[in-house]
């Protein structure tokens, strides 16, 4: 016997593993779902996961899942009852919540009354304010000019930050350290915000050294019921964009869990609140909590509560939205177990957090007891610049905290991604810290801790090269299955390598050493020997291969580059160059042209010119921001090498780069 479905049909307003994961429970639920897909997502993931996908067109995210009428057209053209925005996007717009009601689809999530109430930040903070809820001091009214801002700024008084009033995750936040840059500071978070929300207010607040960020996620019917369901704690952050969420948090005993759900749930009260959203404090050192922000929305973090409290938010959500009444009890607030998450990202931990884009050969998270995955991601999944870089979130539970941070380490362990960078290494570094395992995680966790230089673990250099060369003939010739495969490539049998630390910089590529790799075919799989070492690489599928040495067998993921192979060695991403491969001679000798001359200064991904802050004669210094590009939801910074005189500047605001694409050429002085 099915059981009754509150809606046939729901439309997954946005893309990555956040449609993937409500298509999953739309579908334990009988319910039929849509996607949509922009140009750049024809063949992804989340458009397979559903039963029906449409296609909005555009890459650009203001060209795609925030367009707002292109989404309810898609709502339209493909009979959906519903609509779950999941979370990002358009998740928080108050606008597209009406637009779904005058387009008579019910939207899954609270009403738009009550999401321009705790969507816009300012808004938010001035109606928990009249309820008792305690609020961080700053400036949160609707005044946008700069110098009655700088006057606040001023009253306030350094650290501050300045932060979107329209989204959250990060995006559109600056930390005011010196008043000197303050207007500089002011610009790029408006810029910044408009870009990622199409609103660009802002509101400033004091900092608050050394705190723990600690999130409440509540849930409320039409009918006048409210649950808080535990806390978690969003403590350690890069960028203010969060890494790893755990619940339930260290820091939190029950009296003040206690407090902290009474707050949560007046300021939802405090605007009529329906259906899921999570009120965010932060907490100092002295124990007192402050009202940050509501996200009206799921949040990325959402699993690890359901995995202490055994409730599914999403399908809480769809029966809420169809006006049905929680099913809840008072139970489900007290936590049982621990859970985990951290957020897998494209990008290079070693490199400032350079976002990596480009074609996965290789995924292959962990499995296990105790295991989710969440992925956005497959074998052969194209990661766009033009979105956010998360390809997953792997969590971990278990009875107690430390239970589950073991089951953690050991997971990150064989996590292997291949084609991109990713910040697994730095996961693990994470999860393995002193201070980590004891619970100190306050937002100020990386300053404190973190060294690009000195904390990630050392690669085996010479065993990653016997790795590399391994890989390197089924890479070149997919069909190889034997000694024979060689037979008619000599150059094959022993080639030269260098390891090059930083594969975009020439000065370390030459100061690498070489390593002479020989290999032979044997009974399934290559021999491979530098010297008096040697190792055994089996090719399992695709870009993953197995090296196994006397004592232990590593799993890793292998790529083609322009110079030679990649390969993705303890989590990290490990290039290695070939001397003169014949088939590269051609591709190189392009290469080189395009960079020589010494004075191009290249963008470092694919993205778009979001500022140009100088002009073809300027003068410039070493290390000055000359160009600011947005790239997967963020704006990054390009500097000059050196100081000089900027003679070409092909570039202007608007265009879009790729990769290695030439944006200003300097004559160095």
């Amino acid at each position: 016997m099915r059981l009754k479905r509150p809606f046939k049909s729901i439309l997954i307003a946005n893309r990555g593993e956040i449609a993937v994961r409500v298509a999953r429970t739309c579908r334990a639920m009988g319910i039929r779902t849509i996607a949509i897909y922009s140009d750049a997502d024809a063949g992804a993931l989340h458009a397979r996961t559903c039963d029906e996908a449409v296609g909005i067109g555009g890459i650009a995210p203001r060209d795609s899942y925030l367009d707002i009428d292109k989404v309810i057209d898609a709502a339209r053209r493909s009979g959906a009852q519903a609509l779950h925005p999941g979370y990002g996007f358009l998740s928080e717009n108050a606008a597209f919540a009406q637009a779904c009601a005058d387009a008579h689809v019910v939207f899954v999530g609270p009403s738009p009354a009550a999401m321009r109430a705790m969507g816009d930040k300012i808004a938010a903070k001035n109606a928990v304010g009249k309820v008792g809820v305690p609020t961080v001091p700053g400036f949160s009214e609707r005044e946008q000019d700069p110098t009655v801002l700088r006057a606040h700024a001023e009253r306030i008084g350094t650290p501050l930050l300045i932060k979107a009033a329209a989204g959250g995750g990060g995006r559109g936040m600056r930390l005011v350290s010196d008043m000197e840059r303050f207007e500089e500071l002011l610009a790029g978070a408006q810029r910044e915000a408009r870009a990622a929300f199409g609103d660009g207010s802002v509101f400033l607040e004091r900092y608050v050294e050394r705190p723990r960020h600690i999130e409440v996620q509540i849930i409320a019917d039409q009918h006048g019921s409210y649950f808080a369901l535990g806390e978690r704690e969003c403590s350690i952050q890069r960028r203010y964009q969060k890494i790893v969420e755990e619940s339930p948090s260290p820091a939190v005993d029950g009296a003040l869990r206690e407090r902290l759900q009474e707050a949560a749930i007046a300021a939802a009260r405090s605007v009529a609140y329906t259906n899921a959203g999570t009120v965010e404090f932060m907490l100092d050192p002295e124990g007192r909590f402050y009202f940050l922000e509501m996200n009206a929305r799921l949040q990325v973090e959402h699993p690890v509560t359901e995995a202490v409290t055994g409730v599914d938010l999403v399908r809480e959500q769809i029966a809420v939205a169809a006006g049905e009444r929680l099913a809840l009890t008072p139970a489900f607030t007290t936590p049982r177990g621990h859970a985990i998450e951290v957020r897998v990202y494209a990008e290079d931990p070693a490199h400032d957090f350079l976002p990596s884009s480009g074609v996965l050969n290789a995924f292959e998270p962990p499995q296990g007891p105790g295991l989710r995955n969440d992925v956005a991601v497959e074998t052969g999944s194209s990661v766009s610049s033009a979105y956010d870089p998360m390809l997953a979130k792997l969590i971990a539970y278990d009875r107690t905290r430390l239970q589950a941070i073991q089951r953690l380490q050991a997971a990150l362990e064989e996590y292997v991604i291949g084609g991109v960078a990713s910040n697994v290494p730095f996961l693990r570094w994470i999860v393995e810290q002193p201070a980590f395992v004891s619970g100190e995680t306050t937002t100020d966790f990386l300053e404190r801790h973190f060294d690009p230089a000195r904390s990630l673990a050392p690669v085996d250099q010479s065993l990653a090269g016997l790795g590399a060369a391994g890989a390197l003939h089924v890479l070149q010739t997919p069909q190889a299955g034997g000694p024979d495969a060689l037979s008619s490539d000599p150059w094959a049998r022993s080639q030269q390598w260098r390891h090059s630390a930083a594969p975009h910089e020439v000065l370390f590529a030459a100061m690498s050493a070489a390593i002479t790799v020989a290999w032979d075919y044997g009974e399934s799989a290559w021999r491979c020997c530098a010297g008096r070492r040697c190792a055994l690489v089996e090719h399992l599928k695709g870009g993953l291969f197995t090296l196994r040495t006397e004592n232990a067998a590593h799993r890793f993921a292998a790529w083609l580059t322009p110079e030679g192979v990649a390969v993705s060695w303890q989590g990290g991403v490990q290039r290695f160059a070939l001397r003169q491969p014949p088939q590269a001679r051609e591709h190189g000798a392009a290469h080189a042209a395009a960079g020589s001359g010494g004075g191009s200064v290249t963008a470092p991904m694919s993205g778009t010119i979001a500022k140009v802050l100088v002009q073809a004669g300027s003068a410039v210094e070493a290390l000055q921001v000359i160009i600011v590009m947005e790239a997967m939801k963020m704006e990054h910074s390009i500097v000059a090498p050196y100081s000089g005189t900027v003679r070409v500047l092909p570039v202007s605001e608007g265009s879009s780069v790729a990769a290695g694409d030439v944006v200003a050429e300097i004559a160095e002085s």
